[in-house]
């Protein structure tokens, strides 16, 4: 490559919670710049968890980072043109990717949920998760069937 690449910016943490990965999901969440309405969406998601945990001691942000853990992928599958032939092969995940791919996800599945308000469908789609159920932990489970499937291609990688 000619030019050299960029520096990661660090992210300064959010004013609640204090921490990088809220901001990072609330920049993924936010639409045209509003990141405030992002922030009120994200914060009113997590207090209705709160109210949906039901008998379990941990906290709306610890069910949150749970849901996110459970949709992470490991493995993924890539096209490669091997003589003449694309083939889907089966690769780890960098960790970075790994969290942006959860996080994308569940709000990609939140937001086509059928609910009133951004924040009950982000608060639905996160018990969900956490529960190891929901269209977002669905996504993970399928990618990594289609790298089992795949997994005889596996040998093209380099």
């Amino acid at each position: 490559m000619r030019k050299t690449k960029a520096k990661k910016r660090p992210l300064l943490p959010d004013p609640k919670f204090n921490d990088q990965l809220v901001t990072r999901f609330v920049n993924n969440l936010m639409l045209d710049g509003k990141k405030s309405i992002a922030f009120k969406i994200f914060y009113d998601a997590l207090e209705l968890v709160e109210a949906k945990k039901g008998e379990t001691e941990k906290t709306a942000l610890e069910i949150w980072k749970d849901a996110l853990t459970n949709v992470m992928p490991h493995v993924e599958v890539r096209s490669r043109r091997v003589g003449g032939a694309n083939f889907q092969i089966p690769m780890p995940i960098r960790a970075d990717r790994k969290i942006s791919m959860a996080m994308k996800w569940l709000i990609k599945y939140s937001t086509a949920r059928n609910d009133k308000s951004m924040a009950l469908k982000l608060a639905n789609e996160v018990v969900a998760a956490s529960r190891e159920e929901g269209a977002a932990y669905k996504k993970k489970s399928d990618t990594h069937k289609m790298a089992e499937a795949n997994k005889a291609f596996s040998h093209f990688k380099f």
